[in-house]
Formats: C-alpha cells, structure tokens, sequence
C-alpha cells in the first residue's frame, strides 16, 4: 500500500487533473506533466502554435491552486523593472521605497515570453533560480511556492526573440499541446458554447498543502541502479555524436525530482525506469543542442533523444524495492 504521504498526494493530483479537464479537453499527458512541475516546484515553458490553449491550461492550473497569480504579456518594449519592481521616490516621507513588480507572487505566468528582448528575458533569471529579486544591491526573497508558468510560440519568427540556453535551462519541463481531435474539438464546441468553465474553476489545493506535497514528492525512494540509470541517460546525450550541447546536472538533477513527483502522483512510494522514460524528452529535449549537420538533415532533438534512451540498457525493475520501502 501507498505511504500516507504518497497516497495524499496522488488524491491531490486527481483533484487537480479533475478540474482542469472541467475546462481543458483531451489534454491529459500534457497535465500531467503540469502536475509533476508543480510538484517538483519547477517552471514550465509550454509551447505551441496560437490557439491551442496554452495560456488557458496556465491559467485553469493557476486559479485551480490556492496560490497568488499574476500575469505578464511580454512585449518588446517591457522593461525589466516591469516584471521585478523598481525604487520610486515617495514625496510624503522625501525617500525612495520599492514597488514590487509582479514577479512577487506564486504563480507567474509570462505570456508570450519570447516577444521580450534578451534584456528583459534575464530579469526573470535570478528568480527562476533562485526564488529571490537583487535591486539596488537589496536582496528580496520571493513568495513559496514561487512557480513560472511559460508560453512562446516556436513557429512564429518577426518580433521574437529565442530564449538563450541559460534560460531555457531554468524551465524543468517544456509542454507541447498538440492539435485536438476530431472528437475534442466537438466537445470543445459543446463545452464553450454559453460560457467559458474558467470562470466557475475553484481551488483544490492550498499554498500550504502545496509546499507539504512538493516536500512528500521528495521523499519518494529513488534506489541506486534508478539513479545510476538517471545518470547514464544523461551522460548519453553528452556524449552522442549528434548532440552539440548534452544536458546540465541541473537537468539531471531535475529528471530526478520529476520522476519521483511522478511516481508520487501514480501513487507509488518509489521511482520505476518507466518515470525516467516517460519524462527524459520533456526534462532534456529544450535543454540540449544538435549538430549543424543535424539540424540541416531535420532530425529532431525529440527523435534523437528517443534514439538514446532506447540505447541505454534499461535496470530491471525490483518491485521488492518499493514494499522495502514502506509501499
């Protein structure tokens, strides 16, 4: 049987994913990886074309956590102070008091971030990383959970501009959305129709509940020849004659804590190599760089990283591991 820990957080998970298809249609996999960033306290750059849902599905997790949310439109002309805060000169006691910026809340969701410049993009660096604002040499913590919440549009090329690897490298996961069905799309005109369900989307989980399932999810048994396979999955992509740039021990690191965040949820007290599997691409692929002639033969970092984790020789499950564990 699941640890109490466990067991509290899959009944978490399903009350999230219950409200979010009150309003989402067909998107479960993409949820999910949703639920095991939120877990993991990790950002999430969701990604595709206009129209798909993106910011909706941002937003329908946002008001379904009983967090504070903000959201930022990014432009080109947004400056950093808009997104961090700035000093302003208060006439009535004659000094200068910062104003927050929206980066001050739990749930930040930057809509569009790569329409900002390079500039702007960076502002957002510090506090991805490490949950905190610097202004004028003052050093500002950052509400808990602090989450960052991501759209860009990959297809669309005037008036953007790409986000470099030191920040795609603070986002834990990269989402992609898809087309919907034939039969999605029928139940999203019938659910549509009157009324956007957004709006009557309630909270099911606390700020509070929230910090205590993101500390049960660590606490998910991780056993040696797991970790080892962790490791060598991502010693492959560094290694791969395709890849220019592998991926970071902060993606390592972060397809640890996501394996365990979905193990949890699936309601197992212990990490299995199925995890690792069904997360590598969405932990690694915005992560890692291919070679020029890569690039120019159209392979794609999705393709070439299935190729090397069906090259890495699999650990065979030890399903004693898990009741050993307090399962």
């Amino acid at each position: 049987m699941p640890s109490a820990n466990v067991a509290t957080v899959a009944a978490a998970a399903q009350r999230l994913h219950t409200q979010i298809e009150r309003v989402m249609v067909g998107k479960r996999e993409a949820t999910e990886l949703l639920l095991v960033a939120v877990l993991c306290n990790g950002h999430v750059l969701i990604e595709d074309v206009p129209g798909i849902g993106k910011t909706m599905l941002a937003r329908t997790m946002a008001r379904s956590l009983g967090c504070t949310f903000r959201r930022v439109q990014f432009t080109p002309d947004l400056l950093p102070s808009d997104i961090t805060g700035s000093h302003v000169f208060d006439q009535r006691t004659a000094e200068f008091s910062f104003r927050p910026g929206p980066v001050f809340t739990q749930v930040l969701l930057a809509d569009e971030i790569n329409r900002a410049t390079p500039r702007t993009q960076s502002a957002l660096l510090e506090a991805m990383e490490e949950r905190q604002v610097t202004a004028e040499g003052d050093t500002l913590s950052l509400p808990r959970p602090f989450l960052v919440l991501a759209t860009q549009n990959p297809v669309e090329l005037e008036g953007t501009f790409p986000l470099p690897e030191a920040q795609l490298d603070r986002f834990l996961l990269r989402v992609r959305m898809g087309y919907p069905t034939e039969e999605e799309d029928a139940l999203i005109l019938d659910r549509f129709l009157r009324d956007n369900p957004i709006e009557d989307i309630e909270p099911v989980v606390s700020d509070t509940d929230l910090l205590a399932l993101q500390s049960a999810c660590r606490d998910v048994a991780v056993e040696p020849d797991v970790r080892d396979y962790i490791s060598r999955v991502t010693q492959a992509t560094r290694v791969h004659s395709e890849v220019e740039l592998g991926a970071s021990p902060r993606a390592m690191l972060g397809l640890l804590h996501a394996s365990q965040a979905r193990a949890a949820v699936n309601g197992r007290g212990y990490v299995i190599p199925d995890d690792v599997k069904a997360l590598a691409s969405a932990v690694f692929e915005h992560r890692i760089s291919l070679q020029a002639q890569t690039n120019l033969r159209g392979d794609s970092a999705s393709a070439v990283l299935a190729g090397i984790i069906e090259s890495v020789p699999t650990p065979v499950e030890q399903e004693t591991a898990g009741a050993a564990s307090g399962d």
